[in-house]
């Protein structure tokens, strides 16, 4: 078997692969269907064929988000005649709370010549898969069922009828996991403009909603995508518009202010907490710190100072204004980038000031980020 045959096997089992686990989560998730049970962690015997059914109601739009993002930047790296692999899919192990997949990727097998076709490639992706997405997200919200529709995932609830948020959700209840989802500006439009208000779902429920669901997780990765940091797709787009030199200094500005609103979510070194907590958690958080920064490419005794200063100033905030907060869900993605990204953008060959259209789409771009980014996604009271 050649290596093209090879390759193309794994990418097709590593699609098969990612429709199983999104599946599997989509049944978790929007039906509160286990495939594997909480202990021991083996195969659930009540999880059906059905149940599958109802999950790719998650997984097929999910997936046809994801896949139409990648293949945006396919089809623009062929038309520049830039050799491109077809999508990686990333599957995760359908384990309590996994989403099934942390994305896709694709591999560009011959180097970008000009800043111009950099930015192409780099845009096609987010532009593709966020005009689909909103087709999903318009059917989803257009066509929601009665309010009545959480009874059959929650039958517990109908005895307090639609006034049952009243009843169920007690932040001080340690035995119930209320999880809700966040809002971004897209979604308060579509509840506002597209949806009957009367079914539009509580946000500790908004996930019981495949299609809802599915939308909210890709604008969510669609707006990761967009941060203007690394070779991220918003790292392409603002290398186009203001070049090598200038793309390191805006990159490295942007990662460490989100680094610092993340930290700012990270609870177990608030001030407030014992000093046991805080003796053991501080030195662990700045190792956390001192790995994102790393990504800056900076000596290590600069990196180190990043580190101190930034820690300093978070724990400072967190002891004068204790009600503000960030999301500590973010630092895993800034350890991610930091640690095996990196926030500088390689220089291409050929750097090309943008002329009108292409600007006018990375204006857009920089627009659907504002729209789709949600500072705290997944909540966990």
């Amino acid at each position: 078997m050649h290596s093209e045959q090879k390759r193309i096997l794994l990418q097709i089992l590593l699609f098969v692969t990612t429709f199983f686990t999104t599946t599997l989560a989509g049944a978790e998730w929007c039906y509160g269907k286990l495939f594997i049970s909480i202990f021991p962690f083996f195969y659930n015997p009540e999880f059906t064929w059905a149940d599958f059914i109802l999950g790719m109601q998650f997984s097929v739009p999910f997936l046809l988000i994801l896949t139409v993002h990648e293949f945006g930047h396919y089809f623009t790296a062929l038309y520049h005649k830039i050799k491109s692999s077809l999508p990686y899919y990333i599957p995760v192990p359908p384990l309590l709370l996994s989403l099934g997949t942390l994305g896709a990727v694709i591999r560009l097998r011959s180097k970008v010549p000009s800043t111009r076709k950099n930015f192409d490639i780099g845009i096609a992706g987010p532009l593709a898969g966020f005009v689909m997405a909103l087709a999903i997200l318009y059917y989803g919200f257009a066509t929601l069922p009665p309010a009545e529709h959480i009874f059959t995932i929650h039958p517990e609830y109908k005895q307090y009828g639609l006034d049952y948020a009243d009843h169920v959700y007690n932040p001080n209840d340690t035995t119930i996991l209320n999880i809700s989802l966040g809002k971004n500006l897209l979604f308060t439009f579509f509840e506002h403009v597209v949806a009957d208000p009367e079914r539009v779902p509580n946000v500790h429920e908004m996930m019981h909603y495949p299609f809802l669901f599915a939308g909210f997780l890709a604008l969510v990765f669609t707006s990761l995508n967009l941060l203007p940091i690394g070779q991220l797709d918003g790292g392409h787009v603002l290398y186009g518009f203001v070049g090598f030199k200038k793309h390191r200094i805006v990159a490295s500005v942007f990662f460490v202010a989100f680094i610092f609103y993340a930290g700012l979510g990270f609870e177990m070194i608030r001030p407030t907490n014992s000093a046991d907590t805080l003796i053991f958690w501080i030195p662990v958080y700045g190792l956390i710190l001192y790995s994102c920064f790393m990504g800056l490419g900076l000596s290590r005794r600069d990196t180190l100072m990043y580190t101190v200063v930034v820690f300093a100033a978070q724990y400072l905030i967190m002891f004068l204004f204790p009600a503000v907060t960030g999301y500590s869900g973010w630092l895993l993605f800034g350890f991610v980038i930091g640690r095996f990204v990196g926030i500088p953008h390689p220089p291409t060959e050929l750097e090309q000031p943008l002329d009108t259209k292409r600007k006018i789409l990375g204006w857009i771009a920089l627009l659907i980020f504002i729209v789709s980014f949600t500072p705290q996604p997944i909540n966990f009271p």
